[in-house]
């Protein structure tokens, strides 16, 4: 390459290893020992999951941080971000009921509630926010939003008209539902949905079906718990005068997805969000090659992931992506194939993973100088 080459580095986190900020700056010491004087643009990137909260504010902003509930009840200090002169919260789910949270999880998935996340949109308003980024990813609940709305004033009550729980388990008591104390000023908000789950909140395709297993729920209880998400669904759609049980996304996060897109909530692809904020659109302008990235590649990656998000951007601008991670299924490689100009998992050679998550930094800013000189002689090759 004749002129000083420019790359954009737009890796997600790598999950339990290194965060996105963290691996672009590690891709980026790689690619300096080939091209010193070379152009780094740097978009960590997120798809509303885990680490979004770090990619957004990695452009700027400010973290605060609110006590609230976490699922199990326990009281914890939950980061969130401020962004447009804080008139913009963001809010990483995350941080609230996260599946990584130890004390969260140490009850059943019947027991968990999204109370917190209610907890911490109602202190937001309170301080004036009045528009709302929702990351959906990493749920360790499965509660249909009925620990949120109970939050912020919807009311949940049985055959004696006693409070219940909203939790899976309490709403198996539940016989009606009254929206007339919901917070008003949700009606002047805006709340953007980040997920790349597009699934109903009941049925075989549902929250609990899909995701439940993998947060604790039994199989002989997926259908009861099923049920009992749909009775609460049917009333709280009655109640607040609104229809989002069959919509696209309302079984993210358990039925999270169902809850915000209930007070009017706009379901967008995450790594969209993110790229947008980020300006991925901008930093591609001239660009010569983009580096994506993740913890693991397999088919789930082509369905909405923040490598395939960033790598079709820069299609559309024709400029290159490849894909470093930290494993690749090699079943999905014909498919991953046709988006990404190679992809390179981490490891040199037979190692555990605890060693590989150690040493993730170092080993991103190895395979990131091996690509560069590989691209480096290409373009060599192709000027003759």
């Amino acid at each position: 390459m004749e002129h000083r080459p420019i790359v954009v580095i737009a890796p997600d986190s790598f999950k339990g290893s290194i965060g996105a900020p963290a691996a672009a700056d590690a891709i980026a010491r790689g690619l300096a020992r080939v091209w010193p004087d070379g152009e780094l643009r740097l978009c960590p990137m997120a798809d509303g999951g885990e680490g979004t909260l770090d990619a957004v504010l990695s452009r700027g902003g400010r973290r605060g941080t609110a006590r609230v509930h976490g699922a199990s009840g326990a009281a914890l200090e939950a980061a969130f971000g401020l962004i447009e002169g804080d008139a913009t919260a963001v809010i990483e789910i995350a941080q609230v009921v996260g599946l990584t949270d130890a004390v969260g999880c140490s009850v059943g998935a019947e027991r968990r509630s999204t109370r917190g996340v209610g907890e911490l949109l109602r202190d937001l308003l309170d301080a004036g926010v009045r528009n709302f980024m929702v990351g959906l990813g990493g749920s360790s609940t499965n509660d249909g939003g009925a620990g949120l709305l109970g939050a912020l004033g919807l009311k949940l009550v049985d055959a004696e008209g006693r409070d219940i729980e909203p939790t899976p388990a309490g709403l198996a008591g539940l016989a009606q539902v009254d929206a007339s104390v919901l917070d008003p000023r949700l009606a002047g908000t805006r709340i953007t949905i980040m997920s790349d789950v597009d699934n109903p909140l009941c049925g075989p395709q549902g929250a609990t079906a899909i995701f439940g297993p993998q947060k604790g729920v039994a199989p002989e209880r997926i259908e009861v718990i099923d049920a009992a998400l749909a009775r609460f669904a049917q009333l709280a759609e009655k109640a607040i005068g609104r229809h989002a049980k069959d919509r696209p996304g309302a079984g993210a996060a358990g039925g999270l997805g169902f809850a915000l897109l209930l007070l009017g909530g706009e379901l967008r692809s995450g790594a969209e969000v993110v790229a947008e904020l980020l300006g991925l659109e901008v930093a591609l302008e001239g660009d010569d090659w983009l580096i994506a990235g993740e913890g693991r590649s397999d088919r789930q990656t082509l369905l909405g992931k923040a490598p395939f998000v960033a790598a079709r951007h820069a299609a559309a601008k024709g400029v290159p992506a490849s894909l470093i991670a930290g494993s690749i299924d090699r079943a999905a490689l014909p498919a991953l194939a046709r988006h990404f100009a190679g992809c390179h998992s981490l490891a040199f050679g037979p190692a555990s993973l605890e060693e590989t998550i150690a040493d993730a930094a170092g080993l991103l800013s190895d395979r990131a100088e091996q690509l560069a000189r590989l691209f480096q002689a290409a373009r060599r090759g192709a000027n003759g």
